[in-house]
C-alpha cells in the first residue's frame, strides 16, 4: 500500500511577532490534536502525520496538505485548530480514493468553506 502523509505546518500562527512561542503557535496546536486523536484512529497505519517547519502561507494559517504517491494533493489553509476531526474524517475519503480525487460535496461540511487547492499527481 502506498504512503499516505497528512503534512501540517507547525510554525502557523494567526499573530506574527517577533516574539511567537512556535510550541504554542495555532499551527503547533492542531499538529497536537490530530496526534492526539490519530493515536485511537481505525486508519492510523494508513495514515502519517508529519509536521513541516513552514508550507509558506503565513497570511492563511493553519495550512496541512494531504499527499501520496500517484494521487492528488490537497493543502488546506485557514484551517482552524479546531478542524483537527474534520480533518481525519476528510483523511478517511482521502484513503479510500483510488486517485485522490475527492468531490467538494464529500468533504466535511466544516471542510468546505475552508480555502482549498487540489495539485494533479504526478
Amino acid at each position: 500500500m502506498s504512503r499516505h502523509i497528512l503534512f501540517v505546518c507547525k510554525s502557523c500562527n494567526s499573530v506574527h511577532s517577533d516574539d511567537i512561542d512556535y510550541e504554542k503557535a495555532d499551527g503547533a496546536n492542531l499538529l497536537n490534536q490530530l496526534l492526539n486523536l490519530h493515536q485511537d484512529w481505525m486508519h492510523r497505519d494508513a495514515l502519517e502525520i508529519r509536521e513541516v517547519g513552514c508550507f509558506w502561507t503565513c497570511s492563511r494559517p493553519c495550512s496541512i496538505a494531504f499527499s501520496a504517491p500517484d494521487k492528488a494533493t490537497y493543502l488546506f489553509t485557514k484551517v482552524p485548530a479546531t478542524e483537527a476531526e474534520a480533518l481525519l474524517q476528510f483523511g478517511q475519503l482521502y484513503l479510500a480514493s483510488k486517485d485522490g480525487n475527492i468531490p467538494w460535496k464529500q468533504f466535511p461540511e466544516s471542510l468546505q468553506s475552508m480555502e482549498v487547492a487540489k495539485v494533479p499527481p504526478v
